[in-house]
C-alpha cells in the first residue's frame, strides 16, 4: 500500500491578495455646504477676535477713541491685570457663581425632564408650555421682573416672609449685601437656563427602551438603581455637553449681573467677569487693559470649549 501525504500548505486555500485601495475623488461639496458659516465666523468673530488681540498689546484709552494714534507696550496690560488683586476677585467671584448656577441648572432641569417624563400628555404639555415662556423671556427682561419681586418696599419676598414669619421684612433690601445678591442672580441665572437642559435631557430620556426599564422594576430595582444604571448611562453624553456649555455660558454672564447692580447692588463687591470687563474698558476708558482681560478670559473658555470637543470625540470614537 503505498500512502501518500499531503502537504497541510496544498490543502489550505492562499489568502487573496488584497484588492489595491482607489483612491476617492475629491469632493467639494461638503466644503461647498460650509464655506457661508466659516465666512459668517471669520467676518464676525475672528475679525473682531483679532482686533482685540491686537488691542490687547497697546496702550488704547479715550485719547485713541478720538483719533489719537495707539502705541504698542506689549505685555504691559497683561501685567497689569494679572498682578492686580481686584481681577482675581473678581475671577474666583465668577467662578463660584458659576459653580453654583451650573449645578443648580442640571439638578432642576433633569429633576424636571424626569418630572415630564412620567406625566400625562396635557400636564406635560402644560409644563413645556410654561418652560418654553421662561425660555423666550429676555435675560433683561427677566431680571427686572425678578428685581421687582425682590424689591425693598413693594416686593412679594418681603410681603410673604412678612406674612409667614410675622416679622417685619418690608424695607429689607436683598441686593445691598453681596451673598444675598448672589443669591437673587443666582435665582435669576438658573431660572432661565432651566428649559434648555430640561428639554435636552427629555429628548435623550426619550431614547431609554421602555422594555428594559421595565424588566428592571419587575426585578425589583429601585428607581433611584434604575436611573443610575439604566438611565444615566443612556444620557450621560448629553449631559455632559450640557454641563460644559452652562459652565460657559454662566462664567461669562453679564446682563443679569449689570440689571441687578443698576436696581441697588454693590458693584465694587458684585462685579463678575463680564461686568468688569465692561466696567475697566468703558467706565475707566482703558481699552488696552479691557481687551487683555477678554484674551485671558477667552482662553479660559477655549480650555473648556476643548474638553468640550475632546469628549464629544470620544462619544463619536465609542
Amino acid at each position: 500500500m503505498i500512502s501518500t501525504t499531503i502537504s497541510p500548505e496544498l490543502t489550505e486555500p492562499s489568502p487573496a491578495a488584497p484588492a489595491p485601495r482607489r483612491r476617492r475623488p475629491f469632493d467639494g461639496t461638503p466644503l461647498a455646504l460650509l464655506l457661508p458659516a466659516l465666512v459668517m465666523l471669520v467676518v464676525f468673530i475672528g475679525w473682531p477676535l483679532l482686533q482685540l488681540i491686537i488691542m490687547s498689546f497697546q496702550k488704547y484709552g479715550r485719547e485713541q477713541i478720538f483719533g489719537a494714534p495707539p502705541s504698542f507696550v506689549w505685555f504691559d496690560n497683561y501685567i497689569k491685570v494679572l498682578t492686580d488683586s481686584e481681577f482675581w476677585t473678581v475671577l474666583g467671584r465668577s467662578f463660584g457663581l458659576m459653580v453654583v448656577c451650573a449645578a443648580a441648572t442640571m439638578v432642576f432641569g433633569i429633576a424636571i425632564a424626569l418630572m415630564m417624563k412620567s406625566l400625562g400628555k396635557v400636564m406635560r404639555t402644560v409644563v413645556s408650555v410654561g418652560l418654553l415662556l421662561a425660555w423666550a423671556m429676555p435675560a433683561l427682561t427677566g431680571t427686572i421682573v425678578w428685581g421687582w419681586i425682590f424689591d425693598t418696599s413693594y416686593g412679594l419676598v418681603n410681603y410673604v416672609l412678612t406674612q409667614i414669619t410675622g416679622q417685619n421684612w418690608i424695607g429689607h433690601s436683598w441686593l445691598s449685601d453681596p451673598l444675598s445678591f448672589f443669591g437673587v442672580a443666582a435665582i435669576i441665572i438658573t431660572w432661565g437656563a432651566i428649559p434648555f437642559v430640561a428639554f435636552s435631557t427629555y429628548a435623550g430620556l426619550s431614547q431609554v427602551p421602555d422594555e428594559v426599564l421595565e424588566a428592571a422594576s419587575l426585578d425589583g430595582s429601585s428607581a433611584w438603581q434604575r436611573f443610575r444604571f439604566i438611565v444615566l448611562p443612556y444620557v450621560r453624553s448629553i449631559l455632559v455637553v450640557l454641563l460644559i456649555l452652562q459652565v460657559i455660558w454662566d462664567l461669562r454672564v453679564f446682563a443679569q449681573i449689570y440689571a441687578l447692580q443698576t436696581v441697588g447692588g454693590i458693584r465694587a463687591d458684585t462685579n463678575t467677569i463680564g461686568v468688569y470687563i465692561y466696567s475697566v474698558s468703558m467706565a475707566t476708558g482703558d481699552l488696552g487693559s479691557g481687551g487683555a482681560i477678554s484674551v485671558l478670559l477667552v482662553i479660559i473658555l477655549l480650555a473648556i470649549s476643548a474638553y468640550y470637543i475632546r469628549t464629544m470625540l470620544k462619544e463619536d470614537e465609542s
